[in-house]
């Protein structure tokens, strides 16, 4: 027989520091398939239209994002372990 790892036993919690993270992941995707909302040329930056700027400084959000996630993530891992330890 095998061994269950100690995680399967516990169901999936919504904490307040995992719905953070899902918006976190989720607001990339909302911003940029909202097209209506930056499809137009005014204002530029430096002589580039807003349709283009806008785009690529999601990119930099979005990193910025990921990588909130990702530690709140591993926070989130580290205090579900030693939460578990006691039990």
């Amino acid at each position: 027989m095998s061994q269950a790892p100690p995680e399967a036993g516990r169901a999936a919690v919504v904490t307040p520091t995992r719905v953070v993270i899902a918006v976190c992941l989720i607001a990339p995707f909302v911003s940029m398939l909202w097209v209506g909302s930056y499809a137009k040329t005014d204002p530029t930056l430096i002589g580039i239209p807003f349709f283009y700027w806008y785009q690529m400084a999601w990119v930099v959000v979005s990193a910025g994002l990921t990588s909130l996630a990702y530690q709140l993530w591993q926070r989130d891992q580290r205090a579900r372990r030693q939460g578990g330890a006691g039990e």
